[in-house]
C-alpha cells in the first residue's frame, strides 16, 4: 500500500469503529427503555426493530441490554437469535480482515 491508501484505509477503520459504538450504545439504550416502557405498561418499542439494531451491528449493545435489564430473555429467538447474529457478524469479520 502506498501512503494514501493506508491513511484512507486507518480512516475507513475509525469511522466503522465509531460507527459500530454508537449503533451499540443506542441499541443498550433501546433495550433499556422497551423494558421500563414494558414494567409501566406503556408502548412498546416492536420486536422487529429489537432485531433490526442487532443486524445493523448492534448485537454486542443487545446481549448487554438483554443481560442489564433481563429484557427478553424468556423468548427463546432472542436468547438464541442475537448471539447467532453476533456469531455471524464476528464470522464475516474474520473473513473480510483475511481476505
Amino acid at each position: 500500500m502506498n501512503g494514501g491508501a493506508a491513511a484512507s484505509a486507518s480512516g475507513g477503520w475509525t469511522v466503522l469503529l465509531i460507527y459500530l459504538a454508537v449503533i451499540n450504545l443506542l441499541t443498550f439504550i433501546v433495550y433499556g427503555a422497551d423494558k421500563r416502557r414494558a414494567r409501566k405498561g406503556k408502548w412498546r418499542v416492536p420486536e422487529k426493530t429489537l432485531f433490526l439494531l442487532p443486524l445493523l451491528g448492534g448485537s454486542i449493545g443487545a446481549l448487554l441490554g438483554m443481560r442489564v435489564f433481563h429484557h427478553k430473555t424468556k423468548h427463546w429467538y432472542f436468547v438464541w437469535g442475537i448471539p447467532a447474529i453476533l456469531l455471524a457478524q464476528i464470522a464475516l469479520a474474520v473473513w473480510i480482515y483475511t481476505k
